[in-house]
């Protein structure tokens, strides 16, 4: 993908990405039976109404909080997703995208449903995470996108995720390279260690650098004050836990940091 297709999708250059977490599903550990599904689609109505308004240029559904995350998800987990963005679907006004942790085929079968534009996930490469073994099979994966009739969709590859490590001796630079070559992804992102830990700058600059013809997002851990910076790098962010109240992952969505976040942002792209 180049840059003008990156616009295509986004609408500008340098987009930033804003995460719509959901709260518990059903059959989630957290998830609370005695609110139900109502709760979950009021938070997220409340989140998304804040990021939208706060001028975000895109916005991406995921199940943040199905803590601990499946590779292998339930059904009931992509169907709750479906019905949450279903309910929202006539406030949606960006671009959205979808991503089920950490079920790559999973979030391709619900991009194709809901009708999304991209999808995030952890597509190729064998990690040895806290939710045990990724092993992944991108071909695989591409081609269940493809026979749904997705194949416009964009496909963002983590080649570097939170809370896991490459099995493999090969550099970040190697695996960008190879990933690009064999699996033609749209987007890479680059993460820090967890969600809202800064994304290391150095390895997303020898990302970037490695291959100059596929953007590279900074995929967690951008503030405020740090997106001058990031931006400088990458070709955009996603952005979660920055734009929490008082910065708590868990919370919901504070519309005046996110206005705070995308003034900056706004003045950097003049």
């Amino acid at each position: 993908m180049s840059l003008e297709s990156l616009k295509r999708i986004f609408g500008t250059y340098k987009p930033i990405v804003a995460m719509c977490h959901l709260d518990p599903l059903p059959g989630d550990p957290k998830y609370d039976k005695s609110k139900g599904m109502d709760y979950v689609i009021d938070r997220a109505h409340m989140n998304l109404k804040a990021l939208q308004d706060g001028g975000v240029d895109a916005v991406m559904f995921s199940n943040e909080f199905s803590l601990p995350y499946l590779t292998k998800v339930d059904a009931v987990t992509s169907m709750a997703m479906a019905r949450v963005i279903g309910e929202l679907k006539d406030e949606i006004r960006i671009p959205f995208g979808v991503n089920v942790l950490w079920d790559a085929t999973a979030s391709c079968e619900l991009a194709v449903a809901t009708g999304a534009k991209f999808v995030r996930e952890i597509f190729s490469g064998v990690y040895a995470s806290d939710f045990g073994l990724w092993d992944t099979d991108a071909g695989r994966t591409v081609r269940r996108r493809n026979e749904l009739g997705g194949a416009d969709i964009a496909l963002m590859y983590n080649i570097l995720p939170e809370a896991s490590a490459y099995l493999g001796s090969r550099s970040i630079e190697e695996i960008a390279r190879s990933t690009v070559f064999n699996c033609q992804p749209d987007i890479l992102c680059v993460s820090g260690a967890t969600a809202g830990s800064k994304t290391d700058t150095s390895i997303l600059a020898r990302v970037k650098e490695s291959v100059r013809d596929v953007p590279v997002f900074a995929n967690t851990g951008v503030r405020v004050e740090t997106v001058k910076e990031q931006l400088g790098i990458a070709d955009g962010a996603v952005v979660g836990t920055a734009f929490k109240r008082n910065g708590d992952f868990f919370d919901l969505v504070d519309g005046e940091k996110v206005k705070e976040f995308m003034d900056a942002v706004f003045a950097l792209r003049k």
